[in-house]
């Protein structure tokens, strides 16, 4: 498998921790919601100051745009690179969540609450019953409202009269996972970079009043998983990304500001940074359950079996990873405060990938998932800092 070099320097390795409460990704929306004068959002972020005078609000999410990607992306996204430096208005980071996957950001920025209250707690997670949800391709079983009992930001800032709209890919309208994260909006489908531009804008002239348009745009991500960072393929999606940006930027209406943010960062994995529960027996030695993801894995221990999974694990990952038990993940905060109904969706182990490794977990899970080029789910700066553009 070629691995093209994703331009990281070492610092990006680091471990981060999420800024629950002062810069995450879960403190976005209630800011914006304070900017359009919703009854109870408080502003953490201190956009008030930034956005005096906008009352329509455009919130882009770019999958997989980390903070760590923008000078990578920049040679082919000259948008992009001025609003990264500044220059239409602010540029910040936030953090994701933990972990730093794609449905715990998307329901953290909706809900506004860390992934412990809202209960998406990973790419996969165990249910009561023992099956496991895949977050992405989850319809109605279980009701999502359930699943995922926090209102949206949407939802509340459309019951005080703020006009609400989500701009995103057909195939995800009603889906599980858009209703745990972004139920309360009217939804309009965009096939593309460019339908997401113009739906974008559409929404954002729709009429007078306060108004806040969510767009969602995948595919840098998926080229980056698919191919790589720093790919060919990769440096086309950014291209076109940059497009996006150029009509939406250019075409902003008075009273509007659009908002660009991301879900995560991404890292290239080499082939000697993946450790196969299928090639190791160590690890599957008293496992009857595995979910999450390879970036941060869950297992779930036969009876009596807890301690030896452990060390078996942190014997064979050595530096390559923290292993720990679910009380200590929870214990250090990553989740935020954990609702106890939700705990158990975490793995008896949680097994966080350091430095550029992955858990794969053949057998256990569709081996196009051993199969990526690059990965995110962790908490290394690279993947858990994102930005935040502001653009009036």
């Amino acid at each position: 498998m070629d691995t093209p070099e994703d331009g990281l320097h070492p610092d990006a390795l680091r471990t981060l921790s999420p800024a629950y409460g002062t810069g995450s990704l879960a403190d976005l929306l209630p800011s914006v919601c304070a900017v359009l004068g919703v009854p109870g959002a408080v502003d953490v972020l201190g956009l008030t100051a930034r956005l005096d005078g906008i009352d329509k609000i455009g919130v882009l999410l770019v999958d997989g745009l980390g903070a760590y990607q923008l000078p990578l992306a920049a040679p082919h996204a000259p948008i992009l690179a001025d609003l990264a430096a500044g220059g239409r208005g602010h540029a910040g980071t936030l953090t994701s969540g933990f972990p730093s996957t794609t449905p715990v950001s998307l329901v953290t920025l909706g809900a506004g609450v860390p992934p412990g209250a809202h209960g998406v707690l990973g790419f996969t997670v165990r249910r009561p019953d023992g099956r496991v949800l895949t977050h992405i391709y989850w319809a109605d079983d279980p009701d999502p409202r359930e699943w995922q009992p926090v209102p949206t930001w949407m939802e509340t800032a459309a019951a005080a009269g703020v006009r609400v709209t989500v701009v995103s890919r057909p195939a995800f309208e009603g889906s599980g996972l858009s209703l745990a994260a972004n139920r309360g909006g009217e939804y309009l489908g965009a096939a593309d970079g460019p339908a997401v531009a113009a739906g974008m804008l559409a929404a954002l002239n729709a009429g007078p009043g306060p108004a806040l348009v969510y767009g969602y745009h995948p595919d840098l991500d998926h080229f980056g998983h698919e191919d790589g960072i720093g790919s060919d393929n990769w440096r086309r999606a950014a291209r076109g990304l940059d497009k996006l940006l150029d009509q939406v930027v250019h075409e902003l209406p008075p009273g509007a500001a659009l908002l660009i943010v991301a879900d995560h960062g991404q890292l290239n994995i080499p082939e000697n940074g993946r450790y196969d529960m299928a090639a190791i027996p160590a690890l599957r030695d008293g496992v009857i359950g595995v979910a999450g993801e390879p970036r941060v894995r869950y297992l779930y221990a036969a009876d009596g079996a807890l301690d030896s999974v452990l060390a078996n694990w942190r014997g064979v990952f050595g530096a390559d990873a923290r292993v720990l038990t679910r009380d200590e993940a929870i214990a250090e905060g990553w989740y935020g405060p954990v609702t106890p109904a939700h705990a158990g969706r975490i793995g008896d182990v949680v097994v966080i990938c350091q430095r550029r490794a992955v858990a794969v977990a053949s057998g256990w899970e569709p081996d196009k998932a051993g199969q990526l080029v690059a990965y995110h789910g962790s908490v290394t700066a690279a993947e858990m800092t994102v930005p935040l553009l502001i653009v009036r």
